[in-house]
């Protein structure tokens, strides 16, 4: 069948109480963005509770549903016939169109499950359910009625229009980009940064990125595998900006002036200061890390709270809980697994200690950056920052 309409569901908005009108707008939004780009002059619109995406000429199906299933706060994609209330006995015609076109074959059990959105429509849901299954077994003998388990469920909705829709395709689901506020994620080359982007952003974050490049140490493959993995996260996150902080200075002052066994955890101290200033400076509300509980030294609780010790912001940590299976199933499902075992070393493994401390004191720390300007390599990285737009 040649559809031209998708109605699309969403979940956790429908009980946002009298702020869903917010949520849904920001849906819309980003459902007309990512359509827009499209063939078939998409219009998209709302009308209680329901939004549609409507063509106005030809498209590509699997293209257009690809772009949606990429479009956090869609839980459900319906391809649809949407007509006009022509009376009764249209109605029946076009579900016995809409059955012929959308199954090559017939040889299936099916219910039919009516909603009457519009209460002034002469005839109730129940009696439109029955008389809507008796012209479907006559239309197509082969067809059975199974109320429990069928194999098709025609949903029909009676509304302004009436939606005909028997398929609902799986989105992502979680909340639209942006209606959660702003954060900086801290990017590296690694398997679970770039979950951690993609799982705070279903939480409706708009995300922007910092990475930490220490050339000559690394390479410049290793800055553009990083570019590489948040070009694969903008058709989930949407456009990105990725600040480049040079951090080989900061490397080599502590390798010079501080003990070797806190070299990682100074070294996050540092990160997180810088992720602040950047923060600020754009708006961001919190920072985003993809630390895992004790996954490295510096991962340890004692280390995490030494590293958030030096910053006011929030930090949200989504794969904190999480196994590194969990992770890579993540991490293939979203198409970053192979750009992120790609062998090229970011920062995190330059002059990385024998034996790091497990679990640093926080006073040890802070004695240990007395060595240090602290304030001026922090600015001197911030003032160095280049800023990369990574587009969808």
């Amino acid at each position: 069948m040649n559809y031209r309409s998708f109605l699309i569901k969403y979940a956790e908005i429908g009980v946002k109480g009298k702020n869903r009108y917010l949520f849904e707008d920001a849906l819309v939004k980003q459902i007309h963005h990512r359509l827009k780009r499209l063939e078939g002059g998409f219009t998209v619109t709302k009308e209680a509770g329901r939004i549609y995406a409507e063509a106005s000429e030809a498209f590509d199906f699997d293209e257009v549903v690809n772009a949606l299933q990429h479009v956090f706060g869609i839980v459900g994609i319906c391809p649809m016939l949407q007509i006009e209330d022509n009376g009764y006995e249209d109605l029946k015609a076009q579900v016995v169109r809409y059955i012929g076109e959308a199954y090559e074959n017939k040889n299936f059990t099916f219910k039919v499950v009516a909603r009457r959105g519009n209460k002034q429509y002469p005839v109730v849901s129940d009696q439109i359910n029955r008389d809507l299954g008796e012209v479907i077994l006559n239309a197509y003998p082969e067809t059975r009625v199974d109320v429990h388990n069928p194999d098709v469920l025609l949903r029909v909705e009676v509304r302004h229009k009436i939606n005909i829709f028997s398929e609902t395709i799986p989105g992502p689901g979680g909340m639209p980009i942006g209606t959660a506020g702003k954060a900086m994620l801290l990017l590296s080359g690694g398997i679970d940064s770039p979950v951690a982007s993609w799982m705070i952003a279903k939480r409706g974050i708009a995300l922007e990125m910092v990475h930490f490049f220490s050339y000559p140490y690394t390479s410049e493959e290793a800055k553009q595998k990083v570019l590489t993995l948040a070009k694969l996260l903008t058709p989930w996150c949407g456009r990105l900006t990725v600040h480049v902080v040079p951090f080989t200075a900061i490397q080599e002052e502590l390798r010079r002036k501080c003990p070797e066994e806190l070299f990682t955890v100074l070294m996050r101290r540092f990160m997180m200061r810088i992720a602040e200033a950047v923060a600020q400076r754009c708006g961001a509300g919190a920072i985003v890390t993809g630390e895992c509980l004790g996954q490295v030294a510096s991962q340890t609780m004692e280390a995490m709270r030494a590293t958030t010790a030096v910053t006011t912001l929030p930090i949200l940590r989504p794969v904190v809980g999480m196994d590194k299976e969990e992770i890579v199933r993540i991490a293939r499902k979203i198409n970053t697994f192979e750009t992120s075992i790609l062998p090229y070393e970011d920062c995190c493994t330059v002059f990385t200690p024998r034996h790091p401390r497990l679990r640093p004191v926080l006073g040890e720390l802070e004695a240990a950056e007395a060595a240090l300007d602290v304030e001026g390599l922090v600015k001197a990285a911030v003032d160095g920052i280049e800023r990369v737009q990574v587009n969808l």
